[in-house]
């Protein structure tokens, strides 16, 4: 296996791995908060805003706003899935997406180092969509 290159984030609020803290994107990266996946809220982020994640292999997903070409997102140190990223929409109104990321709450620590807990999980209660 090869090194391992790692960008650190500095001066600013953070997203980072819940599982190795390993950075993702600034704060003011956001695009959207109005996103979710099956473990509660999702955060869209600008094209050049996620670092430390490799792509995983392109796939056609149908989502709740109609099908996109996507790819999982990874992190760097640790593997874990942490997203996709908009590879394609196929419906007009959905291609401001393309080439954006997708980073689950539920898998990333936010600015203040806190973890997010959806309380529909704790309760027993699911989404059944993996995008909105």
């Amino acid at each position: 296996m090869g090194r391992l290159f790692v960008v650190t984030l500095d001066g600013g609020r953070v997203y980072s791995c819940k599982h190795c803290k390993t950075n993702f994107a600034y704060a003011n990266q956001i695009i959207s908060k109005a996103f979710h996946c099956k473990h509660g809220k999702a955060y869209l982020f600008d094209k050049f805003g996620s670092v430390n994640v490799t792509d995983g292999e392109k796939e056609d997903r149908m989502m709740m706003t109609g099908m996109h070409t996507v790819v999982d997102i990874f992190c760097v140190g640790c593997g874990s899935i942490v997203g996709w990223k908009y590879e394609a929409a196929h419906e007009k109104s959905q291609q401001y997406k393309e080439g954006k990321f997708i980073l689950e709450r539920f898998k990333v620590l936010g600015p203040d180092g806190s973890a997010y807990v959806n309380q529909d999980i704790q309760a027993g209660v699911g989404s059944d969509g993996d995008d909105a």
